[in-house]
């Protein structure tokens, strides 16, 4: 199943937590590059652990790392209004829990 956006587009709910999305400002190649530099770093992640090499692990990871901040989905938020980040958190100890719950209500109804 897809996962589906929070209403202000901010997060993704993934198995009932919420995860930031990428910032929807950036300009749609560099959206791409970004997240082509991501795909690379978590493959060269992969190999630096088949390989059981820490120095390469070390790089893939923090590449892995400077791809999600430059996305907007680690670091500072991409929002302007002050509204504080759920990152990670269970969407229903948030704001957006009544609306997840609609979801859940109206996914069962149809189901």
């Amino acid at each position: 199943m897809k996962p589906r956006h929070t209403p202000d587009g901010r997060y993704l709910v993934v198995r009932g937590r919420l995860w930031r999305a990428a910032n929807p400002h950036l300009p749609a190649a560099c959206h791409d590059a970004l997240v082509q530099a991501l795909m690379q770093a978590r493959r060269d992640v992969k190999a630096a652990l088949r390989n059981d090499d820490a120095a390469s692990l070390r790089q893939a990871r923090d590449a892995v790392h400077a791809a999600k901040q430059a996305l907007g989905e680690r670091g500072p938020v991409w929002w302007q209004d002050g509204a504080k980040d759920y990152n990670r958190h269970l969407v229903k100890n948030t704001p957006y829990a009544d609306w997840y719950a609609e979801l859940e209500d109206d996914t069962l109804a149809s189901g």
